[in-house]
């Protein structure tokens, strides 16, 4: 032991120690409580980020205090190891995507431990290895045979970039690829898709299973993707023809106020019905346009919305009146029919719309108790009213209208009531080489025939050419895995050549950490069982729409399929912020490293290449393209793992974005080592205080006293700090506060009469911060733990208890003037921060009692003793 903080020897030392005794390997154990922590697993990318390290951080705090609590603890490791990105390297270095995959995973893996997370690698997975994937496929089947996979051709969204298709929840804002950044484009083609909508119903209802355990944001986003709507589908005939444009509405008690239609642009019916070749052209262009427009610009209330007249015209079911047909972008192919009747009196895109082409509108729904005009009308009215202009329905309540209206179409024949999702199906097809092969195999004779479950995995071959110059995907140019045999007929037949959505892998790996050698079935359920659902989820909002509802959906399938029994696989998610940094950008250069600027001192940056003022931008996150990354790997070297693990967890609330600061991180650093100064210190006093289980304190002076009581409420501050609310911020805070007033408070000599008293009280703190710091920076605190005689290893406890009697703050009583005398008196912990008493008084009713309706004007605190409220005059 070396009074200096080696922090690389001692690292080095105890993952050692850690992996030998197999320390963080779980099992099933029913005499324990158990808790299952995962982090989204990463992509294999090569090098850890700083965002890594917070996220992974943060589970491992949360997965080693419920080790030193006594819970038989899961916390496994795993890669998301498919994609487009080893697809990529291996055209742009030359080099085959597994040999570039397990290259990036072993070199993370030897990242991973050395920054010390306490994974359990015994259960470490990656989705590239047939061993993982041949699930993958076994699913497939099982959902091919319960009808939930099936084959169409479509409309699908392709980016020409990735040169594969993306499911809808890939398409990002801007109408562009999630992977790439690229334009996307609408072509038609030929894919598998899975009936993610017959559990449409299901994934919204089981929300209340996860409501206040999930945040509300991601919960609302996933509702709102899902889109759940209730109405009726009514059908308005063309003039001059036997077709019906069929509507879906939320309203059909506004039926009667319906006085155009409007067509998605990519609506086949709008070139069929178009009255001339001139209008044919012009619907064409428009249609063109919108193809290539953003979908959410198209939806978007906010923005003014194109449209053009097709020169046909439809019949008002209800009132027998002809409508003209409208196309506009604000209506999207794919979503409902794709055709919507417009009321412009009470919807307000219909109302913009209708103003802008000068269109009628016409009241249908009237408030209570006056009339509208719709000359004079600035917006639509779209709340609940009484029915007018609408015949027989005239004077019913808009909201018994929808009933009643709908139940007029379905005994006319010209509607139905009917609920709407917007979700659809979800498109698995992916024209790429380095996924898993969907087990499928098509014969001339016998049609789509599936790949017998006694053939799985069906292998990718590693013999591949990547040469894009040929077109398609890679896998049609490998003849020998493409050619096969028919299992049912025995005569020459051709595999399928798609590979699945990443997705996939990523949404039931949590099952497999539950068995992963299993080579019998996907998973036992009765381990699944003991396991599942995962306590806490940890990874970023940004999965919302994607891997966090395939992820439910596909764990609703093995549910059913018999594997589990629960509904919901995570029960609690925490969404981590991001890691950002301020940015350094050149007018002439664009973004600069820190090395590539210089530091005028006073908060002003020059770049060394031009010397033009550099501008100083705002904390975004850490990002290559914007040169505003921190390597792991060099604070490493420089602080050791501890310190760059409790600074990304002190530094910010793990839900909220973590600014990075090299000062920060210094701070940590300097904290650490003044612990480990003061154990070293006062090595006598301290000796072999982590043996001890109880201490006898005897009677002993003010700062002794104060120090115990700072102990124990830590202690419990700690504690329901890691009780779901995860302020880990706030958990180092008070440690800190601990160490200062242990290096402020006078410890007397041996002989003197306080001196057992403090020898006991500084001992118990001492030990209280080993232990509760040992989640945050687990290498120094097991250092320090074995050096104070500690036999066992900290990583499996104790966790420390606190006494709820010297946890609670001193209580005294401040007297409150209001206006120079005293009105009633505050019981408050000494040391209140003013702008908390303020804040009792501004609420205090005895205080508001004798404002007589008159506004405080300022509070005067005089700290620890008065507080005087003054009337404004």
């Amino acid at each position: 032991m070396e009074e200096f903080y080696s922090f690389g020897e001692i690292e080095k030392r105890w993952q050692a120690i850690w992996a030998e005794r197999g320390v963080f390997e779980c099992h099933e154990d029913e005499g324990k409580q158990k808790f299952y922590c995962l982090e989204m697993y990463p992509y294999p990318s090569g090098k850890l980020h700083m965002g890594h390290v917070r996220n992974y951080a943060i589970g491992d705090a949360i997965a080693r205090f419920k080790l030193m609590n006594g819970f038989s603890v899961m916390h496994p490791m795993g890669w998301d190891a498919f994609g487009l990105p080893a697809e990529n390297a291996a055209i742009e270095r030359g080099i085959h995507p597994a040999k570039w995959t397990y290259a990036n995973i072993d070199n993370m893996r030897d990242q991973f431990k050395r920054i010390g997370y306490s994974f359990d690698w015994s259960r470490e997975v990656a989705t590239c290895d047939p061993s993982y994937y041949r699930w993958c496929q076994w699913l497939f089947l099982q959902m091919l045979k319960k009808g939930i996979a099936y084959r169409k051709t479509t409309d699908v969204n392709w980016c020409e970039s990735c040169r594969t298709v993306l499911a809808n929840e890939q398409v990002e804002s801007g109408n562009v690829c999630w992977r790439c950044g690229k334009e996307v484009e609408i072509r038609e083609m030929e894919g598998w898709f899975l009936k993610i909508t017959d559990y449409a119903d299901e994934l919204l209802s089981h929300h209340e299973k996860l409501s206040g355990h999930w945040p509300d944001r991601v919960l609302t986003m996933q509702k709102n993707w899902i889109g759940r709507s209730e109405g009726a589908y009514v059908d308005f005939p063309l003039v001059n023809s036997e077709r019906k444009i069929r509507v879906f509405t939320t309203r059909p008690d506004t039926l009667f106020g319906a006085t155009f239609m409007v067509l998605a642009p990519e609506n086949p019916l709008v070139i069929e019905i178009a009255d001339s070749s001139e209008r044919r052209q012009e619907l064409q262009r428009f249609a063109d346009k919108a193809k290539h427009a953003d979908i959410i610009e198209r939806t978007d209330i906010g923005i003014p919305k194109e449209g053009c007249f097709t020169g046909s015209y439809a019949i008002n079911p209800m009132t027998g009146e002809k409508i003209p047909i409208w196309v506009s972008d604000f209506v999207l192919w794919g979503y409902g029919t794709g055709a919507i009747m417009s009321v412009p009196a009470h919807d307000q895109r219909d109302f913009e719309f209708a103003r802008k082409y000068d269109l009628p509108i016409r009241i249908v729904i009237a408030p209570e108790g006056r009339d509208l005009d719709p000359g004079k009308m600035t917006e639509a009215f779209e709340a609940v009213g009484r029915m007018v202009n609408s015949s027989a329905f005239n004077g019913l309540s808009s909201d018994v209208g929808i009933r009643e209206i709908t139940r007029f179409l379905e005994e006319k024949g010209i509607g139905e009531h009917a609920v709407t999702y917007r979700l659809r199906d979800w498109g698995i097809s992916r024209q790429r080489y380095w996924g898993t092969p969907i087990p499928v195999i098509y014969c001339d004779s016998c049609g789509t025939v599936p790949v017998p479950e006694t053939d799985l995995p069906v292998i990718l071959p590693q013999d591949i050419s990547f040469d894009w110059s040929r077109g398609g995907n890679p896998l049609n140019q490998a003849l020998e895995f493409v050619s096969t045999t028919c299992p049912v007929c025995g005569k020459p037949a051709r595999r399928e050549t798609d590979t699945m959505d990443t997705f996939i892998d990523s949404s039931w790996y949590f099952s497999r950490y539950c068995d992963p050698r299993n080579d019998q079935q996907i998973v036992d359920p009765k381990k699944n069982d003991y396991w599942l659902p995962v306590d806490q989820y940890i990874g970023g909002i940004e999965h919302a729409v994607m891997h966090l509802l395939y992820a439910r959906f596909i764990h609703k399938i093995i549910r059913d399929l018999g594997y589990s029994k629960t509904d919901e696989p995570f029960a609690n998610l925490l969404t981590q912020g991001m890691v950002c940094l301020e940015v350094l950008r050149c007018p002439r250069d664009g973004y600069l490293y820190p090395d590539e600027a210089i530091d005028n001192g006073n908060g002003s940056y020059t770049c060394r290449m031009c010397g033009s003022e550099a501008e100083v931008g705002r904390s975004e996150k850490m990002s290559k393209s914007k040169r505003n990354t921190k390597d792991p790997e060099d604070y490493l070297a420089r602080f050791g793992a501890d310190t760059i693990r409790m600074f990304s967890l002190f530094a910010a609330p793990p839900v909220r974005d973590l600014d990075w600061s090299d000062s920060g991180v210094e701070g940590v650093f300097r904290f650490l080592k003044r612990i480990w100064r003061f154990v070293f210190d006062h090595l006598e006093l301290l000796k072999n205080c982590a043996a001890e289980n109880v201490i006898e304190f005897l009677p002993g002076t003010g700062s002794t006293d104060e120090l115990r009581q700072k102990t124990h409420a830590a202690i419990k501050r700690i504690s329901q700090d890691f009780d779901g609310r995860y302020r880990f911020n706030t958990s180092i805070s008070a440690c800190m506060e601990i160490v200062n007033y242990l290096y402020a408070m006078e410890i007397p000599e041996g002989g003197h009469p306080d001196y057992s008293a403090t020898r006991a009280v500084v001992r118990e703190a001492v030990r209280a911060m080993i232990q509760v710091l040992n989640p945050f920076a687990p290498h120094i605190m097991e250092e320090l733990w074995s050096l104070l005689g500690g036999s066992a290893l900290l990583a499996t406890g104790p966790w420390p208890a606190w006494d709820e009697a010297i946890a609670r703050e001193k209580m005294i009583e401040i007297p409150v003037q209001v206006n120079g005398k005293i009105r009633t008196r505050l019981e408050v912990p000494a040391d209140t921060p003013d702008e908390i008493l303020e804040e009792l008084v501004r609420n205090d009713e005895t205080v508001n009692s004798w404002l007589n309706g008159q506004s405080i004007g300022k509070i005067i605190i005089v700290p620890n003793r008065l507080i005087n409220v003054v009337i404004k005059k």
